[in-house]
């Protein structure tokens, strides 16, 4: 599992890790899963209850709500133009019944469940851009990780709002984090929920940075220039030095202490790229360019091989760490493995809809046994239609669709507003009434979230519109 990164320039990206300015890396796609990969675990039912109750639970899915994260009178007149015009959602969360919704502008709205009226923005001054949103449950908090202007979009700087404070539409009631921290490019802060943990890196001065994500204490720092990446396991952290020519150094440390628990060296094939090394407890996963999978054994060095022909260079990786298993995603598809290298399960009819495993349009649930996700519609004329895709819920050790949300069986509830009532602008908080019919919200989904609590999808799309599917 890895880290919240994103660049810290006006326009957001998908990834895991804040990054302090937007720039390429050959390994991008290390870092991309976004959302899915810092969820706590816990334990799953039994399979056939999984599959039925999933198959309830979603079976009645229909469209009763519509926001908009577009409003130019909200904002400050001093605001940059960029944040005054309709853009794509690129990340939603949901915490306490309220919906955050982050535009690719760098607006972000919060709506109320209870009232289905916007509460407020959250962006507190009017050259903030907010580049990723993270909800803090050990302290029911919201953190916004932003740049400015007049900083030059150059340094991410976080703050923690409670939940309660934005409720009250007082955004401006939380205080900043991490302000001894100079996080330019390539600086980065990371968000790891699992250990409870904020990891900084400091590019100035090469120094990593532990934060304790309770109280934001610091707990540790790591200062060496020769570290080239750091993956995050459950109590454990990966380091990865620069490779020598025929090897990369590493070293496991304790997540909480910091303390080395290994150090040990893993050989390399000259002259050929790593197409990744990934950390899942003691299982070390390592693809060099034309090369096998090497599934290494951290504890006794042995080492399992999987054919390049059967395990090509994935886009991403999702590790399911209550399973022991693995989600791959290339060319649309979604595929499970375990640990000896074997292919567990692929998915029937699940043809994501975005080439890149946009990781904002899929959602894994805490217990890990399904998967919610924006596909290609099953039929052409559907297809065709309005080029809606569908909202699909398959179980992950199965493969099997349990639901789908589509422009055929999505209609909005007999009790929810008309699709062709028009939007009120007379109140800048009133914006609940839907101007989309279900074809028209399943069109160009750009971010989705699953609210497990009040067994809620909400949906982004490209014009700004967020979409509650519910039963």
């Amino acid at each position: 599992m890895e880290g919240r990164r994103k660049s810290a320039s006006p326009r957001p990206c998908s990834g895991r890790r804040v990054f302090a300015k937007k720039r390429p890396r050959p390994d991008a796609y290390v870092n991309t899963f976004n959302k899915l990969l810092r969820r706590e675990i816990s334990s799953n039912p039994h399979p056939a209850y999984s599959v039925s109750n999933g198959h309830e639970k979603f079976r009645n899915m229909r469209l009763v709500m519509e926001y908009d994260t577009h409003d130019p009178k909200g904002h400050s007149p001093e605001a940059l133009h960029f944040l005054m015009r309709r853009t794509k959602v690129m990340e939603i969360v949901a915490a306490r019944d309220i919906v955050f919704a982050l535009a690719h502008s760098g607006v972000c709205a919060a709506f109320s469940r209870e009232t289905n009226k916007r509460i407020c923005f959250l962006n507190v001054s009017p050259d903030e851009v907010i580049r990723s949103l993270f909800y803090n449950k050990n302290n029911d908090s919201l953190i916004t990780v932003s740049v400015y202007g007049s900083d030059n979009f150059s340094s991410l700087k976080c703050r923690s709002t409670k939940i309660e404070y934005i409720r009250r539409a007082k955004p401006d009631a939380g205080f900043p984090l991490f302000e001894s921290e100079t996080l330019k490019w390539p600086g980065f802060v990371e968000f790891d929920d699992v250990n409870g943990k904020v990891l900084t890196y400091s590019a100035q001065d090469s120094i990593y940075k532990v934060f304790d994500l309770k109280n934001y204490n610091m707990l540790y720092s790591i200062s060496d220039r020769r570290v080239n990446e750091i993956k995050i396991s459950p109590g454990i952290m990966l380091l990865i030095f620069e490779r020598d020519s025929g090897h990369v150094p590493l070293k496991i440390l304790s997540i909480e202490d910091g303390k080395v628990l290994k150090t040990f060296k893993h050989l390399l094939h000259r002259n050929k790229k790593v197409d990744f090394i990934e950390q899942f407890n003691e299982k070390l996963l390592v693809k060099q360019e034309h090369e096998n999978l090497q599934i290494l054994d951290v504890r006794n060095a042995e080492i399992m091989e999987v054919s390049r022909t059967a395990f090509m260079t994935p886009s991403a990786f999702i590790f399911l760490y209550e399973n022991q298993l693995f989600l791959t995603f290339k060319d649309r598809n979604v595929a499970v493995w375990n640990f000896r290298g074997e292919l567990v399960t692929s998915f029937d009819d699940h043809l994501l809809w975005h080439p890149d495993c946009n990781t904002n349009n899929i959602y894994i649930t805490s217990d890990q046994d399904l998967i919610i996700s924006y596909c290609k519609a099953e039929s052409e004329d559907q297809w065709m239609e309005g080029n809606a895709g569908s909202i699909h819920i398959s179980n992950i050790l199965t493969g099997k669709c349990l639901a789908k949300i589509n422009a055929s069986n999505g209609t909005p509830k007999v009790d929810c507003p008309s699709s062709s009532s028009k939007v009120d602008r007379s109140s800048s908080s009133s914006i609940s009434h839907m101007t989309s019919t279900v074809a028209q919200a399943l069109e160009d989904i750009t971010a989705l979230f699953y609210d497990e609590d009040r067994n809620e999808i909400y949906t982004g799309n490209k014009n700004g519109l967020v979409h509650v599917w519910s039963n």
